[in-house]
């Protein structure tokens, strides 16, 4: 027997697709055959495995898991929870791997799988090798066992161990994800006043999209804070390894700028240390961080990019402008929104200023959101090598880690494919509007060249 995966299924760095369209039951099962006997191979038999609220995910885990017990792996499942809880499980647990299902930030009807191996990210090149081996069936057969364990208690204990933080008056918003139980265990471990929004996990998301990098979808934490007073609010995506921020004042704070927030707190213990800033983060941030007296490094975005580079360099510290944050300092290291949040109410206490103050002293420059419009999976990545190619003839100045990142007097812009949706990403940043409108033409003068345009709704 053989499967072939949808072409768009395998990404760069987690499988993810429309069910019922290109991902379907017969994927999950094909994935835990394949992943199962990649594990068995390398000399291990036991993974644990996880999955979010939405409505797909049980029946993803269970065939999953199937595929998984018929190459002979023991399966430990952890049953729902955030994608931080799987790691947890991975790191803790006597397994060699992982599987969490989760469709992450994307709309309901999308699913998908992130996948750790020997407490590592598993992507790129390896994701590639699970499509030719279901391609040609080459999989190992033997029966595996089941157990499930709860992990939520311990897993919650670990993000508050060692808390050493302030008590402070907190909103907190689970957006019907799967971090919502967590959150609320939180609300119990945690001392001052805690204000929850939305913690029953329900796969329709009845009340905003779980996206805390999308400004609509913070209106009603924003709302609370305002309405309370409170000092700051939180807010997590789908499975709960991303965090949005809000200040007293209602203002967003982007994952770049709590990355130099961060930072300020790593790297007094870790003095000189090496932090990674994903390519779309702005240049004040890689600034400040060598201000500090550490060494800032510009790096692909992506989850497992990130954690690749932070374990080759031996970095304590890393984010990513969406909103992950990985903490290699007194934590394994893994992106976890949850323990971000808690390590921010610890940054408070620690550098003796509210969050509001702490956004108050951030450098100020002219930056776009992160942009993100449609173009095809067949012409996203042909619409970048075509602008590169451009671009290299006129001798622009550019960084090509991730995308184009184009530098100019006046700031830079950038253009990237992104690796989890048809799409491309965009931003901009300069030091005042007029020059921000100017770096803008130029990135547009270039998308039309390759017929791409952005949508105002971007």
């Amino acid at each position: 027997m053989t499967h072939k995966f949808h072409p768009t299924l395998l990404r760069d760095y987690d499988l993810r697709g429309r069910v019922g369209d290109t991902l379907h039951e017969a994927d999950a099962w094909a994935l835990g055959r394949s992943f199962g006997t990649m594990i068995a191979r390398s000399g291990s038999r036991r993974i644990v495995v996880g999955c979010d609220g939405r409505l797909s995910s049980p029946m993803l885990e269970s065939a999953l898991v199937e595929g998984l017990v018929q190459t002979g792996i023991d399966v430990l499942r952890i049953g729902l929870g955030p994608t931080p809880m799987l790691y947890h499980a991975e790191a803790t647990e006597n397994v060699s791997g992982g599987i969490q299902i989760t469709g992450s930030h994307n709309p309901g009807d999308q699913n998908g799988f992130k996948l750790v191996k020997a407490h590592a990210p598993f992507f790129g090149a390896e994701i590639q090798a699970l499509g030719l081996m279901a391609a040609a069936g080459d999989w190992d057969s033997s029966t595996g066992r089941v157990e499930t364990i709860a992990i939520m208690d311990a897993y919650a204990a670990r993000l508050v161990q060692g808390f050493d933080g302030p008590a402070c008056r907190i909103g907190w918003d689970a957006g019907n994800g799967a971090a919502g139980p967590v959150v609320e265990k939180l609300a119990q471990l945690l001392p001052g006043e805690h204000h929850l929004l939305f913690t029953d996990v329900d796969g329709h998301f009845p009340n905003h999209h779980p996206d805390p990098s999308g400004e609509k979808n913070l209106a009603d934490l924003r709302a609370l804070v305002r309405d309370k007073q409170l000092d700051f609010g939180v807010a997590f995506d789908g499975d709960g390894d991303r965090i949005g921020v809000i200040d007293s004042l209602g203002r967003t704070l982007p994952g770049d700028q709590l990355l130099g927030l961060f930072a300020q707190v790593v790297l007094k213990t870790h003095p000189g240390g090496r932090i990674v800033g994903d390519v779309k983060s702005s240049q004040t941030v890689f600034d400040r961080i060598a201000t500090l007296g550490g060494q800032p490094e510009m790096w692909k975005t992506g989850h497992s990019h990130i954690k690749s580079r932070m374990k080759q360099i031996g970095s304590p510290l890393g984010g990513e402008t969406t909103g992950h944050l990985f903490f290699a300092d007194d934590y394994p290291g893994y992106d976890d929104g949850l323990y971000a949040a808690v390590r921010l109410i610890r940054a408070v206490g620690s550098l003796g200023r509210s969050v509001t103050g702490l956004h108050d002293a951030m450098p100020a420059t002219v930056i776009t959101p992160e942009w993100r419009f449609p173009v095809s999976e067949t012409r996203k990545f042909a619409v970048i090598g075509e602008i590169l190619d451009r671009l290299t003839a006129q001798g622009a100045d550019i960084c090509t880690i991730d995308g184009v990142r184009v530098r100019t007097a006046q700031g830079w812009w950038l253009l990237r494919a992104s690796n989890t949706e048809a799409a491309l990403v965009a931003r901009a940043e300069s030091a005042n509007q007029a020059d921000l409108d100017q770096l803008v033409a130029e990135m547009d003068a270039q998308l039309a060249e390759s017929g791409v345009g952005r949508l105002a709704t971007s």
